[in-house]
């Protein structure tokens, strides 16, 4: 663009003075003037090309030139002022062009570094999320490997390792949180380059985050058993050679040596996510609309750290104190020092005066009341149990007596025989089948909740010691490090009762619950069997065509008729065995009897109560009263219900179950302190037994009688009752165990029993023949 020049006048003239001397030529002043046209020249030629215009000075210094002054001097030295002015102001005009380009390149390169950057920034964001998604995959896939193959492996050794379920224990849990996470990015269907992905793998880990805790924190819980059980397998040099084969051979492209190897996987896994969601976060700007999500994200997952490893040292104070520990005297006695002695002195002494009120004691309602709750459940557990355990034995009981086996001399008639076909079916299916639920569903539960019971117990009772060493302590202001940890202990103990406790007693209750549901409906379920296997009989039955009342109305009378004479076998057969009974010996058995004194001893001599008919080989027949001697109490195969028995001159084997020792009597029976019998009278001396229906006979002098001095009411069946002034027949001045405090008497109408010896006298008699009352 070209600058307008001003225009020039037609002529122009500068006037100039004349020369002061003769020495100034005119060429000398035309050589001064002509570099002033030159610089002018130079200078308009200057702002041409620096597309400048003239200003208000430009047109000063035109006038300077035109009205320049006479002298010569003053005109140059106003010239030269001039142009040192113009180089100035084109010095400055172009540092300004430069500074504004060179702002411009600076501004031009800053963006490009931001963006630069930027893209940076997302690769590395783009990485760190593929790290985290690719890392999980392959995490996963080796801790499938581990319990899939591995694990199949080792069970199929002969036998299989000790404890190898409890290696893998909630592994199965941390494996499907595992895989849900990444079911959950594969089922949105994008990629990590997606923007959309961000927000797809901060909502997937937020909503697992719950699951995630509760897996990962049992797991780490039982780490530290999984490193004992593994070096429990390390010590048997055969069996951990055959481990490590198989781990090379299930997986030979990850070289690795021991199961801990996928094992501690998990333990590592949990403690990283935090530090790739933070490298997530790093390269992320601020300005990410999913940025704050994020952030979330990463708060979440160092808190779920933080929290499991609050679980884990709570589970390892639990432990510590929960185990019962069965210690002798000598190691309790080993166990014992100086600061032991000094810590049990003053919790004694702190549990005194708790006692007698010159401490206060810490006061915490809250735990009283889940205290009090689990000790009554306790108390509930272990009746329950003792209770189950009383009724299975029972069933036992009955299960053990087969009557339906025995011969009941009832053939062909229906009754028995549709009872011994209910009874079998009883027996072998319905009552053995009731028994084994009943273990399984119902006594096995409760044996293992009563087991559960000791770690609670154990842990309440190791929090009151702890209490005691709290109190002694919380009032000081500095506490050292022993004193620091006595109080963290207590605390944590008090923590994880206030926490599980109420869950424990919770879920025992609703096991309680349950189990006597489950008892209800296996009742329900018996009876409902029964009422099958009787109805299928009932149309065999005489009485089933009659009517409900009708029948109810028979079966009733029919069981009392039963039990009536039930009752009065039972009271015969009472009557048999308690009441003395007389058998004497004939000469024949009186010779066998000194006989097998003389050879075998009196303390073998046995008598035979029933009738026996020899089975088997070698097998004696005996006589009811028959006397043997017992030379061995069991055959020649060790079956002591047999014995071999000498029958005088006979031997062989006789049932156990019907011989009974005989006692000789005395020739002459103590006399009793209340009744004595005058000099002359003698009785006839019983043996053991007599058979039913031998009267019993006594030989006395007419002028005495004995008679019943009080009235006695008889409190048995072996008792007689008499009135005062009753006479009465003494048979025996003794009891059968030679007692001479009671005398067995035969009173008016043949009534024969025991009555007390001091409740006889003898008078004399007055009238009346020989031998009568």
């Amino acid at each position: 663009m070209e600058v307008p020049r001003r225009p020039q006048p037609s002529s122009f003239t500068l006037p100039l003075p004349k020369p002061a001397s003769s020495a100034l030529s005119p060429l000398g002043a035309a050589d001064k003037k002509e570099p002033i046209k030159e610089k002018l020249q130079e200078g308009m030629e200057k702002d041409q090309f620096g597309e400048e215009t003239f200003d208000t000075k430009d047109e000063s210094v035109v006038s300077v030139f035109v009205e320049a002054p006479a002298d010569t001097s003053e005109l140059e030295d106003t010239i030269s002022r001039l142009s040192s002015q113009d180089s100035f102001s084109d010095a400055s005009s172009i540092s300004e062009e430069r500074l504004a380009e060179e702002a411009e390149e600076a501004k031009k390169k800053s963006e490009e570094e931001e963006a630069a950057a930027k893209e940076r920034a997302a690769q590395r964001q783009l990485m760190a999320i593929e790290e985290l998604v690719q890392s999980e995959r392959n995490y996963l896939r080796l801790l499938q490997m581990s319990t899939v193959t591995i694990r199949s492996s080792l069970q199929k050794l002969q036998p299989p390792p000790a404890n190898l379920d409890s290696m893998f224990l909630y592994i199965d849990d941390v494996i499907d949180v595992s895989s849900r996470l990444i079911s959950l990015l594969d089922q949105k269907r994008v990629k990590p380059g997606d923007p959309l992905f961000l927000q797809t793998l901060c909502d997937s880990f937020l909503s697992l985050s719950s699951d995630i805790e509760t897996a990962y924190r049992e797991y780490l819980a039982n780490y530290n058993n999984i490193t004992v059980v593994e070096n429990s397998y390390k010590q048997k040099e055969a069996l951990w050679n055959e481990i490590v084969r198989i781990i090379k051979t299930s997986a030979p492209e990850v070289n690795a040596t021991s199961l801990s190897f996928f094992l501690v996987m998990p333990v590592q896994r949990i403690a990283r996510y935090p530090l790739l969601l933070q490298t997530i976060q790093k390269h992320t700007d601020k300005t990410h609309p999913e940025y704050s999500l994020l952030e979330q994200t990463a708060h979440t997952s160092i808190a779920l750290n933080c929290r499991i490893n609050e679980y884990k040292r709570f589970r390892e104070v639990a432990d510590k104190y929960k185990k019962t520990e069965n210690l002798t005297i000598k190691d309790k006695i080993n166990r014992l020092n100086t600061h032991s002695i000094a810590k049990k002195t003053a919790r004694i002494s702190q549990y005194i005066k708790h006692e007698t009120g010159m401490a206060t004691k810490l006061v915490d309602e809250e735990f009283d009341a889940l205290e009090g709750f689990f000790y009554v459940l306790e108390h509930g557990i272990l009746q329950l149990l003792d209770n189950v355990e009383i009724y299975l034995h029972h069933l036992q009981g009955f299960l053990a007596c087969k009557t339906e086996e025995f011969d009941l001399d009832m053939d062909g008639e229906k009754e028995p025989i549709c009872y011994k076909e209910i009874t079998t079916a009883l027996r072998q299916w319905i009552l053995p089948t009731f028994e084994k639920r009943m273990r399984t569903l119902i006594h096995k539960p409760l044996c293992a909740l009563r087991d559960l019971l000791v770690g609670p117990r154990n842990l309440i009772r190791k929090r009151l010691d702890k209490l005691l060493d709290y109190e002694l302590i919380c009032e000081k202001s500095n506490l050292n490090y022993d004193e620091q940890a006595v109080a963290n202990t207590y605390r944590t103990i008090n923590t994880l009762l206030l926490n599980e406790l109420p869950q424990f007693n919770g879920l025992a209750l609703q096991m309680i619950w349950s189990m006597l549901g489950t008892f209800s409906c296996l009742h329900k379920d018996l009876s409902s069997d029964m009422e099958q296997l009787f109805q299928s009989f009932a149309q065999q039955l005489p009485h089933s065509s009659l009517e409900p009342h009708a029948f109810w109305s028979w079966a009733e009378s029919a069981v009392l008729e039963g039990a009536r004479r039930l009752e009065t076998l039972c009271r015969s057969v009472e009557d048999t065995f308690t009441g003395p009974v007389v058998q004497p010996l004939s000469p024949s058995s009186q010779r066998r009897l000194k006989q097998l004194t003389d050879k075998h001893g009196s303390g073998k001599i046995y008598q035979v109560m029933g009738t026996v008919v020899g089975s088997r080989d070698l097998d004696l027949n005996l006589a009811k009263g028959e006397l043997v001697a017992v030379i061995s109490e069991a055959d020649s195969r060790g079956d002591k219900r047999r014995w071999l028995v000498d029958a005088g001159g006979r031997r062989g084997y006789a049932p156990a179950s019907k011989l009974l020792r005989y006692h000789q009597p005395t020739e002459e029976p103590p006399p009793s302190p209340h009744l004595t019998l005058p000099d002359g009278v003698t009785g006839i001396r019983r043996h053991s037994y007599t058979p039913e229906g031998r009267p019993l006979t006594v030989v006395s002098q007419p002028c005495f009688q004995v008679i019943a001095a009080y009235d006695f009411t008889a409190r048995g069946n072996h008792e007689v009752s008499v009135r005062a002034g009753e006479p009465v027949r003494v048979l025996e001045a003794h009891d059968k165990r030679g007692n001479p405090e009671w005398s067995l008497v035969e009173a008016r109408g043949g009534q024969r029993g025991y009555v007390p010896s001091n409740y006889l006298t003898i008078m004399p008699m007055r009238t009346g023949p020989t031998g009568t009352f």
